[in-house]
Order: C-alpha cells, then sequence, then structure tokens
C-alpha cells in the first residue's frame, strides 16, 4: 500500500469536496439562491467538513489528525441536519435528498472509521519521527 503524502488523495477529503460541489449546484438550480442564511450554513457545514479533514492531515500527529476527524464528522451531522430544512423548504426533491444523504451518512461512517484506525494506530505521524 502506498502512503498518502497528501490530503487530496484522501478519500474522504474527495467525498467531502464532492458534496460541497452538490451543495452549490442545488443552490444555483433552486431558490436556495434567495434564502441566504440557509445556504450560507450549508455551505460551511459541509465546507468545514473537508477543511477540517485537510488540517487534520496538516498536523502530521494521528492524535491531532483524529481530533480534528472528530469535528469533521460532527460537521457531517450538521450538514445532514440542514439538507433536512432544504428538504422542508422544497428546494429538493425527495430523491435528490435521498441521494445527498446517503452520501452524508457514507460520508460520516468514512470517517469514523478511519478517526478509529488513528486513535488504535502504533504510528503517530510524521512530526513524532
Amino acid at each position: 500500500m502506498s502512503s498518502i503524502t497528501k490530503f487530496e488523495d484522501l478519500e474522504i477529503w474527495k467525498l467531502a469536496r464532492e458534496i460541497c460541489q452538490e451543495v452549490y449546484l442545488i443552490r444555483e438550480r433552486s431558490n436556495l439562491k434567495n434564502d441566504y442564511r440557509l445556504y450560507d450554513q450549508l455551505n460551511g457545514s459541509s465546507g468545514s467538513v473537508m477543511d477540517n479533514i485537510a488540517e487534520g492531515f496538516e498536523r502530521n500527529g494521528n492524535k491531532e489528525f483524529a481530533q480534528f476527524l472528530s469535528i469533521a464528522k460532527a460537521s457531517c451531522g450538521e450538514t445532514r441536519s440542514q439538507l433536512f430544512r432544504v428538504l422542508d423548504r422544497k428546494y429538493i426533491s425527495k430523491e435528490e435528498f435521498d441521494i445527498q444523504y446517503g452520501k452524508l451518512i457514507n460520508l460520516g461512517k468514512q470517517i469514523g472509521g478511519f478517526r478509529t484506525y488513528l486513535q488504535t494506530s502504533d504510528l503517530k505521524g510524521s512530526k513524532f519521527k
């Protein structure tokens, strides 16, 4: 297995980025663009997922990375909650909601699994070498 040298190689970061792009596309094709507060919250929480993955990775220590993954996972939950408001306000269809909700559930599980791996790994990160 090759080592990952940058956060952009992490599958969880790639999926988080994809979800951020979907949030933007939902805004562009719906009246969410007129609900500034909700869009700002949704954009912020989805961006927080990918940003915390990146920041944790760049800390070069597994303990800190695990902490940032915990924050990213929480932001993933926040995004799911906000997605319900987007559905309830009829900015997206139930089918589109189900797709995005499923992606967020999957991402949360992947982040949680990776966090568990880091916490139980004997490796401590490159700054401790």
